[in-house]
């Protein structure tokens, strides 16, 4: 079964476009992942500080690398996430039928 999270984050007012920034480069260097399926933000045309990430990995495992990665740790930890006022993650397991 893969892991599934989709990730939502509100950014501060006047931080959207850091926080866009940030998803740029952290997209394509989390897609290199090994254990990455899918990764792809989206941006909330009705509230343009509103973000979706939705993610798929291997397995638990997959994820927490891609968590511990030093792109997350610049471009989430170091550059986006400063720059939020809500940060929500679910988390799924994916049914193999």
């Amino acid at each position: 079964m893969a892991l599934v999270c989709i990730a939502t984050w509100t950014a501060k007012p006047g931080s959207e476009d850091i926080v866009r920034g940030a998803l740029a480069e952290l997209t394509p260097a989390t897609r290199t992942e090994p254990g990455n399926i899918y990764y792809q933000p989206y941006a909330d045309p009705e509230a343009p500080n509103v973000f979706r990430i939705f993610e798929v990995y291997t397995d638990a495992d997959a994820f927490e690398a891609h968590g511990k990665s030093a792109h997350f740790a610049e471009f989430a930890l170091g550059r986006a996430i400063p720059e939020l006022e809500g940060r929500v993650r679910e988390t799924y397991e994916t049914l193999d039928f």
